[in-house]
């Protein structure tokens, strides 16, 4: 094994096939199949359509992945697998996928948490992460605060949402201004163009007695629906663009305020933002701004890199195999509701020696 662990991990823990592969922190390819278009003429996504679409892209995006990186399979030194959170039958085929390989190629499988994925993926954007740092992974399916002070082995839970997360309330008022799905980016653009103190929409659990570190934004999106419904009904034009500015400034004035808060009372001085929210512009420009007033340093990956994708499980499992950390047993399930307290999901100490020995008699020889 060369000095920087050369790894493969494997993303599909919703809509997108990931597939990325990294040696120590450097990025050598991040293939994506995306199913988002298949499930826009729903509203949202459909996870038996998600689970068919990985299945048909999984073998493809491995080989694209390989070829962008310039390298052949038996030069990995372990496969990363997101093993949970996220859908059950989607998280079925990554996890399935990664044991034929690692199995086929005599390398140690490693699963992994999603969540601790989306933190570790900075590395390969800054460098190696300070411990401690404070994350803040906002997401269609997340909404969290977390405390990492060792990615392989401890990430604590702040704060998370108590009912919709950041990126599904962003989906849910795009549906119903219109203007399609996935909502985030559409919403994002509007919002460019509006003013965000057009309509005092409410910021919730901000109060004096709400907890500090948690989210809610089930309040908003009624009250912002509401709104909406109140112009159409009164026959007047609905502000989109206002709208959607008004709405994003609500979200990510909660999102900033309380992650900027946990830094100070934790004594943190990093804080990373991670998940497809993240890519959100206004979100970047007030979390910076708060950052610089409060003396932390703000560490977000580039947009291709906040979304679900396989380089970020890739530059997980590097860290686990650089740091010794014990591989998965070859019965590893599938988790939907993995907690972020295990960022992988650790064998029981069998050895993985065998498979060499398969491999080289069975595919090799």
């Amino acid at each position: 094994m060369a000095d920087e662990p050369l790894v493969l991990g494997i993303e599909t823990s919703c809509d997108e096939t990931g597939v990325g592969i990294v040696r120590g922190h450097t990025l050598l390819a991040d293939a994506i199949a995306s199913s988002v278009d298949e499930h826009a003429r729903f509203g949202g996504v459909v996870p038996e359509v998600a689970s068919r679409a990985h299945l048909e892209a999984m073998v493809p995006t491995i080989q694209r992945a390989l070829k962008e990186a310039g390298i052949a399979a038996s030069d990995l030194d372990g496969i990363a697998v997101t093993a949970g959170p996220g859908l059950a039958g989607a998280l079925l085929v990554g996890v399935s996928a990664a044991k034929a390989y690692a199995y086929a190629l005599g390398k140690p499988l490693y699963g992994v948490n999603h969540l601790a994925s989306h933190i570790c993926v900075d590395q390969l954007e800054h460098g190696a992460l300070p411990e401690p740092t404070m994350a803040l992974l906002v997401s269609g399916g997340h909404s969290s605060l977390l405390l990492s002070t060792d990615i392989t082995s401890d990430v604590r839970p702040m704060g998370a949402t108590i009912d919709d997360a950041a990126g599904e309330a962003f989906d849910k008022i795009a549906r119903v201004l219109n203007l399609g799905f996935p909502g985030g980016p559409v919403i994002d653009r509007y919002a460019k163009e509006g003013d965000p103190k057009a309509i005092a929409f409410p910021r919730g659990l901000t109060g004096p007695r709400d907890a500090a570190y948690d989210f809610s934004f089930s309040g908003l999106k009624t009250s912002v629906a509401r709104w909406i419904e109140a112009k159409r009904a009164a026959g007047e034009e609905v502000p989109v663009r206002d709208v959607s500015a008004s709405f994003q400034e609500a979200v990510v004035d909660v999102l900033t305020r309380k992650a900027v808060r946990a830094c100070k009372d934790q004594g943190v001085d990093h804080l990373m933002i991670g998940g497809g929210v993240a890519a959100n512009s206004r979100l970047r420009v007030l979390a910076q701004e708060r950052c610089e007033a409060a003396g932390i340093r703000l560490r977000v990956p580039r947009p291709k890199l906040c979304t679900d994708n396989g380089a970020m499980v890739a530059a997980l499992g590097a860290e686990m195999v650089a740091r010794n950390r014990a591989a998965s047993d070859w019965d590893l399930s599938a988790d939907s509701s993995l907690p972020v307290t295990d960022p992988h999901v650790p064998g029981r100490g069998h050895s993985h020696d065998h498979v060499h020995e398969v491999s080289k008699e069975n595919l090799y020889s």
